[in-house]
């Protein structure tokens, strides 16, 4: 399967041509249909090219396959290659198997809608994107996916266009983005300066071998992650993904589970030996970014009403999570967080999907509750997908967010404590979002009015094409964890640190080693502690939003986001918009003054010149007649010859 891992982009890349030339005559529900089967092909050929490597020995798990010479300029040569090895497959696999189930969701989803076909156009080219983002062997295939995903955000983000907020949404992530991109520019320019090529393995091989200076390694590093930030939306170029949720459920599912916004660590990941030569102030700033993120978008999460923002500002909370790992040096837990991350998280935007569509698009909590009595499937489902965020064991996020905390400790304690309050944190505003969802008393008749009913308005439980993703992603929530299990004496020791041992031939050079620390030598202790901070959230949270025994403090200040968005909004049309205006004025004047001005004196005086060349043989002949004169006055008069 290794020699055909070109095939894995190849599925979705026919379902986009496919549906660019005939998505309006396939139509409802055949444009989903060829759209998923697309990404499901690409799913089974990576199952294959995973059992392919497993099969190898760990030293030997690394495979190109080289497409064509794409840039030959010079000393520049890239070549349109793709690697597969157990990062890049690693993260084909839930690319590939979760887009695949958010393709099948949305058929039911997007019903009716007049612009069905075009929907799973863009989804299949979001997909190829992140499928060629991942896969790539250097640093420029991959920009070349970054800059596809990047671009499908906007399409789909602002798919309801007709909308001022979403068509307004989609601008914003593609503004940003920009940011981060140049970033991972320079990091290219940089690189290719220092090493004379942008293939993964000479970047890493001279950070390993210690020919590359520490200053140009924390260039790199800190570049890329500056293009890590706006991808995967870490303060302060986060701004951008909680306005991505006008754009329909399953995008929202799509950006932050499966791709998108899983881009920065993965490329923080790829480049580990990169991050590891860098001066020792590097990493601690990725940690710090990332601490400060998890807690700020977590607080913020606290307040909102929105079904669909709180999973969002919790997608850029967990996000956090993972940079912290990075920073830590703790990058299987930063793979492991992100896949784990991507089965609950997906099981949640599919489930508050499932809930806007039985409850006629309404996405503001307070008109829901005790939805579970009417829609029992997609109450349980995301029910577990709550469990497991919140680190509830045996649950998959709970093994994942275990071992980051682990980590983190054996760095520094103060972020450790940032990440233990976080946790705090997230158990709380979930539970408070599954309370206000699916218990307590129904408030749906209130507004019944607002969504054309006349009497009573009851929501209903969605379809079955929708109900098959959340089973199967809320099956993998429970189960999860045991791609990762850590050395507690009850687990059995062959299925402990599977994935460690799988990603460990490409993360190796980077990942810290804790074992012998005191935080490794207390991790029960440490297991137990986080347990208890969960269920402390999700006991606040019941006493105040079920019981009713504590005053719920949402203060408007936090439900603003901090009022950091109106901030950056006001700064960017005041102070900023002057200052483009100036910077746009200089540029008019003085840089294309100073151009146009040559231009014009060149233009003036071969006008002049041109006036001479009359085509008239006499008056050349007088002009060579009067330099003849002026020559020969210049020997007698000035050279003094005769």
């Amino acid at each position: 399967m290794l020699d055909v891992v070109w095939l894995i982009p190849a599925f979705p890349l026919v379902g986009f041509v496919l549906l660019l030339l005939l998505g309006r005559r396939l139509g409802e529900p055949g444009a989903g249909v060829v759209a998923a089967m697309a990404v499901l092909g690409a799913f089974v050929v990576t199952v294959g090219s995973f059992f392919d490597l497993l099969s190898m020995d760990e030293h030997h798990r690394s495979h190109v396959v080289t497409l064509f010479e794409w840039v030959p300029v010079s000393s520049l040569q890239v070549d349109m290659a793709l690697l597969a090895d157990p990062l890049s497959i690693t993260m084909a696999l839930f690319v590939t198997g979760i887009g695949f189930l958010i393709h099948l969701f949305a058929i039911g989803y997007m019903h009716g809608d007049p612009k069905f076909p075009k929907f799973f156009l863009y989804l299949n080219l979001f997909v190829l994107s992140m499928l060629m983002l991942v896969l790539g062997e250097n640093l420029l295939v991959t920009f070349l996916g970054w800059e596809g995903v990047g671009a499908c955000s906007y399409f789909l983000i602002s798919f309801w266009h007709t909308r001022d907020s979403a068509a307004t949404a989609g601008k914003k992530a593609f503004v940003t983005n920009r940011i981060g991109d140049w970033g991972v520019m320079l990091a290219m320019f940089l690189g290719f300066q220092a090493v004379g090529s942008v293939s993964y393995s000479a970047l890493n091989g001279a950070a390993e071998s210690g020919s590359l200076a520490s200053s140009t390694a924390t260039g790199i590093a800190l570049l890329l992650f500056v293009g890590a930030m706006g991808k995967s939306a870490q303060f302060p170029l986060y701004l951008w993904l909680p306005d991505a949720m006008e754009g329909p459920t399953p995008v929202s599912a799509l950006i932050h589970a499966a791709t998108m916004v899983t881009a920065g660590v993965f490329l923080m990941t790829r480049m580990n030996p990169m991050l590891a030569a860098a001066a020792d102030w590097a990493p601690q700033i990725v940690a710090w970014v990332g601490a400060v993120t998890a807690l700020f978008a977590a607080t913020i999460a606290v307040a909102q009403t929105d079904i669909k923002k709180v999973l969002a500002y919790s997608t850029v909370s967990q996000l956090g999570y993972m940079f912290l790992a990075v920073g830590s040096g703790a990058f299987v837990a930063a793979i492991f967080h992100m896949v784990t991350h991507a089965f609950f998280k997906a099981l949640m935007f599919l489930g508050s999907g499932s809930v806007i569509h039985g409850m006629h698009h309404e996405q503001d909590m307070r008109r829901m509750g005790a939805l579970r009595k009417v829609m029992p499937i997609t109450a349980g489902t995301f029910i577990i997908g709550w469990l497991a965020i919140a680190g509830v064991p045996p649950f998959a996020g709970f093994w994942s967010k275990d071992e980051i905390l682990l980590f983190t400790l054996a760095r520094s304690p103060v972020l450790y404590v940032i990440g233990l309050v976080t946790a705090v944190l997230t158990a709380y505003y979930m539970t408070r979002q599954v309370i206000m969802v699916f218990f307590g008393e129904a408030r749906w008749n209130d507004h019944a009015e607002e969504h054309g009913a006349h009497g009573e308005f009851k929501p209903h439980e969605s379809p079955a094409i929708m109900l098959f993703p959340l089973v199967v992603l809320s099956v993998l929530s429970v189960l999860g964890g045991i791609i990762q299990l850590p050395s507690f004496g009850i687990i059995p020791k062959d299925l402990r640190h599977r994935l460690e041992d799988w990603l460990h031939p490409v993360v190796a050079p980077g990942e810290a080693v804790i074992s012998g620390t005191s935080a490794y030598d207390a991790k029960a202790w440490l297991a137990l502690l986080a347990i208890a901070c969960a269920l402390f959230g999700i006991v606040v949270a019941v006493l105040v939003y079920s019981r009713k025994r504590l005053k719920a403090i949402e203060p408007a200040l936090l439900a603003d986001g901090w009022r950091y968005d109106a901030v950056v909004s006001a700064f960017m049309g005041g102070p900023g918009r002057r200052a483009f205006d100036a910077i746009a004025w200089f540029d008019a004047n003085v840089v294309d003054g100073a151009v146009n001005g040559v231009a014009g004196l060149v233009r003036s005086t071969s006008g002049a010149v041109r006036r001479v060349q009359t085509g008239n043989m006499r008056n050349y002949a007088g002009i060579v007649g009067i330099g003849v004169v002026l020559m020969l006055l210049w020997f007698v008069v000035v050279r003094g010859v005769w």
